[in-house]
């Protein structure tokens, strides 16, 4: 290691953020005494709220630590399961499946397709919620209090993310998908001009939205929507009560 050399070690779980010169974990690089650490390790490609524990030679030291000569950081990944002080979540809109699944598990999730970047923090900071997003450059704006990035190219696997990593309570079947307002039981007569004379006929417990008075009821797709239920709840469970490692081993071959 050259005598101007800083060595960092970043943990497994953030090598994805890392250019592929640099997957291997190690990164050695010249410190110039005058910028963070917390702005070095953005800099390659790692955002701040995917940041645990930033220790330098053996010490924990904060982002605003300035890296010196010589220093030997090592970036450990946000513990799982995180504990946000509100598990309350705001999307950006490429993660419209996830809302409505999170919704489903009567998690207060903000959704809006036409929402740009500045809108999203603003709305994140002033409800103290966490913006969930696959923009690892919106993650690293200053102004933005809390985040994650979620992992997973589809819905399930970016669900399974969420909930190994917040373990947000769950209340299934008590927001609306649509628009995150809370259900409430209907009776038949209080939803009978929104629906289909087969459906009147077939079922008979409803749920409406109080915000956007939309009707519920369990239709011929109950099944799958019990079984991703289900499966979020035993995720949870997992994950409040298991290592990484093993939650992970619980899950292996699930995609």
């Amino acid at each position: 290691m050259a005598e101007r050399d800083a060595e960092l070690r970043f943990a497994d779980d953030l090598l994805l953020f890392l250019a592929p010169r640099h997957r291997s974990g190690l990164v050695r690089i010249a410190a110039d005494g005058t910028s963070t650490l917390g702005h070095v390790v953005e800099s390659l490609g790692v955002p701040l709220p995917e940041v645990g524990t930033l220790t330098v030679d053996g010490v924990p030291v904060a982002p605003a630590h300035r890296l010196s000569d010589g220093e030997s950081v090592d970036v450990a990944a946000v513990p799982r399961p995180q504990r946000p002080r509100s598990a309350r979540f705001v999307l950006d809109v490429h993660l419209g499946t996830l809302a409505r699944r999170l919704r489903l598990l009567g998690v207060d999730t903000a959704y809006a397709n036409d929402r740009d970047d500045d809108a999203l923090i603003e709305q994140a900071n002033a409800e103290g919620r966490v913006l969930l997003t696959k923009d690892r450059r919106l993650l690293c704006r200053r102004k933005l209090r809390s985040g994650g990035y979620v992992r997973g190219a589809r819905a399930d696997a970016q669900l399974r993310d969420v909930l190994d990593r917040f373990a947000p309570p769950l209340a299934p079947w008590t927001r609306c998908p649509a628009c995150n307002g809370t259900l409430a039981a209907a009776s038949l007569a209080e939803v009978a001009a929104l629906l289909r004379p087969g459906t009147r006929r077939t079922y008979h417990e409803f749920a409406r939205c109080a915000d956007c008075g939309r009707a519920y009821w369990r239709g011929a797709h109950s099944s799958r929507l019990e079984a991703i239920v289900n499966s979020a709840t035993a995720i949870v469970a997992a994950s409040a009560s298991l290592g990484r490692d093993e939650l992970r081993s619980v899950h292996v071959g699930q995609d």
